[in-house]
Protein backbone atom coordinates (compact mmCIF):
# COMPACT_ATOMS: atom_id res chain seq x y z
CA UNK A 1 0.00 0.00 0.00
CA UNK A 2 2.70 2.32 0.92
CA UNK A 3 4.43 1.81 -2.91
CA UNK A 4 0.75 2.75 -4.26
CA UNK A 5 0.95 6.05 -2.51
CA UNK A 6 4.60 6.84 -3.50
CA UNK A 7 3.54 6.22 -6.80
CA UNK A 8 0.66 8.02 -6.33
CA UNK A 9 3.06 10.87 -4.98
CA UNK A 10 5.95 10.57 -7.96
CA UNK A 11 2.93 10.77 -10.58
CA UNK A 12 1.33 13.59 -9.10
CA UNK A 13 4.91 15.65 -8.79
CA UNK A 14 5.28 15.30 -12.74
CA UNK A 15 1.38 16.26 -13.14
CA UNK A 16 1.61 19.30 -11.42
CA UNK A 17 5.46 20.48 -12.75
CA UNK A 18 4.17 20.24 -16.29
CA UNK A 19 0.85 21.96 -14.98
CA UNK A 20 2.86 24.64 -13.44
CA UNK A 21 5.26 25.34 -16.64
CA UNK A 22 2.44 25.45 -18.66
CA UNK A 23 0.04 27.38 -16.81
CA UNK A 24 2.41 30.09 -16.35
CA UNK A 25 3.84 30.50 -20.25
CA UNK A 26 0.09 30.36 -20.88
CA UNK A 27 -1.31 33.08 -18.57
CA UNK A 28 1.87 35.01 -19.20
CA UNK A 29 2.97 34.18 -15.07
CA UNK A 30 6.79 33.67 -16.19
CA UNK A 31 8.84 35.28 -13.58
CA UNK A 32 13.02 35.42 -12.64
CA UNK A 33 12.47 33.51 -9.50
CA UNK A 34 10.32 31.17 -11.40
CA UNK A 35 12.99 30.24 -14.00
CA UNK A 36 15.66 29.60 -11.16
CA UNK A 37 13.24 27.57 -8.84
CA UNK A 38 11.45 25.26 -11.52
CA UNK A 39 15.22 23.77 -12.40
CA UNK A 40 16.27 23.11 -8.56
CA UNK A 41 12.94 21.77 -7.99
CA UNK A 42 13.36 19.39 -10.89
CA UNK A 43 16.73 18.35 -9.71
CA UNK A 44 15.75 17.76 -6.15
CA UNK A 45 12.56 15.61 -7.34
CA UNK A 46 15.35 13.39 -9.45
CA UNK A 47 17.72 13.22 -6.68
CA UNK A 48 15.36 12.60 -3.79
CA UNK A 49 13.68 10.05 -6.32
CA UNK A 50 17.16 8.19 -7.50
CA UNK A 51 18.08 8.29 -3.67
CA UNK A 52 14.75 6.30 -3.06
CA UNK A 53 14.83 3.36 -5.93
CA UNK A 54 18.14 3.18 -5.11
CA UNK A 55 17.87 2.46 -1.29
CA UNK A 56 14.88 0.13 -2.30
CA UNK A 57 17.25 -1.38 -4.64
CA UNK A 58 14.75 -0.87 -7.85
CA UNK A 59 17.62 0.75 -9.75
CA UNK A 60 21.19 -0.01 -9.32
CA UNK A 61 23.87 2.08 -7.76
CA UNK A 62 25.85 2.91 -11.12
CA UNK A 63 22.50 4.49 -12.34
CA UNK A 64 22.10 6.51 -9.31
CA UNK A 65 25.34 7.60 -9.62
CA UNK A 66 25.28 8.64 -12.99
CA UNK A 67 21.99 10.65 -12.73
CA UNK A 68 23.09 12.57 -9.54
CA UNK A 69 26.57 13.00 -10.90
CA UNK A 70 25.03 14.95 -13.88
CA UNK A 71 23.61 17.93 -11.05
CA UNK A 72 27.01 17.65 -9.70
CA UNK A 73 28.57 18.11 -13.21
CA UNK A 74 25.94 21.30 -13.94
CA UNK A 75 26.74 22.74 -10.81
CA UNK A 76 30.45 23.92 -11.66
CA UNK A 77 28.89 26.06 -14.60
CA UNK A 78 27.22 28.59 -11.92
CA UNK A 79 30.16 30.68 -10.94
CA UNK A 80 32.33 30.48 -14.62
CA UNK A 81 28.76 32.16 -15.79
CA UNK A 82 28.47 34.58 -12.60
CA UNK A 83 32.45 35.61 -13.82
CA UNK A 84 31.32 36.20 -17.38
CA UNK A 85 27.95 38.25 -16.35
CA UNK A 86 26.16 35.74 -17.10
CA UNK A 87 23.31 34.36 -14.45
CA UNK A 88 21.81 30.90 -14.91
CA UNK A 89 21.05 29.59 -18.34
CA UNK A 90 17.70 29.18 -19.19
CA UNK A 91 16.31 25.84 -19.68
CA UNK A 92 15.77 24.27 -23.28
CA UNK A 93 13.61 21.75 -24.61
CA UNK A 94 15.91 19.13 -24.42
CA UNK A 95 16.52 19.81 -20.61
CA UNK A 96 13.05 20.03 -20.59
CA UNK A 97 12.15 16.46 -22.48
CA UNK A 98 14.71 14.62 -20.34
CA UNK A 99 12.74 15.49 -17.29
CA UNK A 100 9.60 14.50 -18.74
CA UNK A 101 10.61 11.31 -19.89
CA UNK A 102 12.10 10.36 -16.62
CA UNK A 103 9.31 12.29 -14.59
CA UNK A 104 7.70 8.99 -16.38
CA UNK A 105 9.95 6.55 -15.83
CA UNK A 106 10.24 6.71 -11.81
CA UNK A 107 6.64 5.66 -11.03
CA UNK A 108 6.89 2.79 -13.49
CA UNK A 109 10.04 1.88 -12.07
CA UNK A 110 8.58 1.60 -8.52
CA UNK A 111 5.35 -0.21 -10.10
CA UNK A 112 7.58 -2.32 -11.75
CA UNK A 113 8.32 -3.31 -8.54
CA UNK A 114 5.38 -5.04 -7.09
CA UNK A 115 4.29 -8.54 -7.51
CA UNK A 116 1.48 -9.17 -10.51
CA UNK A 117 0.51 -8.47 -14.03
CA UNK A 118 1.13 -4.50 -13.14
CA UNK A 119 4.35 -4.69 -11.88
CA UNK A 120 5.88 -6.82 -15.23
CA UNK A 121 3.94 -4.81 -17.49
CA UNK A 122 5.75 -1.60 -16.27
CA UNK A 123 8.88 -2.90 -16.20
CA UNK A 124 10.34 -2.83 -19.90
CA UNK A 125 8.52 0.72 -19.64
CA UNK A 126 9.72 2.05 -17.18
CA UNK A 127 13.54 0.76 -18.17
CA UNK A 128 13.01 2.46 -21.21
CA UNK A 129 11.82 5.72 -20.30
CA UNK A 130 14.24 5.53 -17.69
CA UNK A 131 16.98 4.85 -20.42
CA UNK A 132 15.78 7.27 -22.70
CA UNK A 133 15.70 10.16 -19.80
CA UNK A 134 19.05 9.50 -18.91
CA UNK A 135 20.36 10.09 -22.20
CA UNK A 136 18.70 12.70 -23.02
CA UNK A 137 19.62 14.12 -19.51
CA UNK A 138 23.10 13.86 -20.78
CA UNK A 139 22.63 15.37 -24.42
CA UNK A 140 21.18 18.54 -22.38
CA UNK A 141 23.94 18.67 -20.36
CA UNK A 142 26.28 18.65 -23.42
CA UNK A 143 24.00 21.26 -24.22
CA UNK A 144 24.41 23.34 -21.46
CA UNK A 145 28.25 23.50 -21.64
CA UNK A 146 27.87 24.12 -25.19
CA UNK A 147 26.13 27.35 -24.19
CA UNK A 148 28.43 28.48 -21.56
CA UNK A 149 31.46 27.85 -23.53
CA UNK A 150 29.73 30.28 -26.04
CA UNK A 151 28.83 32.84 -23.31
CA UNK A 152 32.12 32.76 -21.92
CA UNK A 153 34.06 33.22 -25.39
CA UNK A 154 31.39 36.29 -26.11
CA UNK A 155 32.91 37.53 -23.27
CA UNK A 156 36.13 37.02 -24.23
CA UNK A 157 35.27 38.91 -27.09
CA UNK A 158 33.80 42.14 -25.62
CA UNK A 159 35.89 42.43 -22.75
CA UNK A 160 38.80 41.43 -24.15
Amino acid sequence: MTDLIAIGVLVASGISDYLDGYLARKWNQVSRIGQLLDPLADALYIISTVFALTYREIIPLWLAILLVAREGLLFPLLPVLRHHGYGVLPVHFLGKAATFVLMYGFPLLLLSAQPGAAGAVAGPIAWAFTIWGACLYYWAFGLYVVQTVTVVRQARRVHG
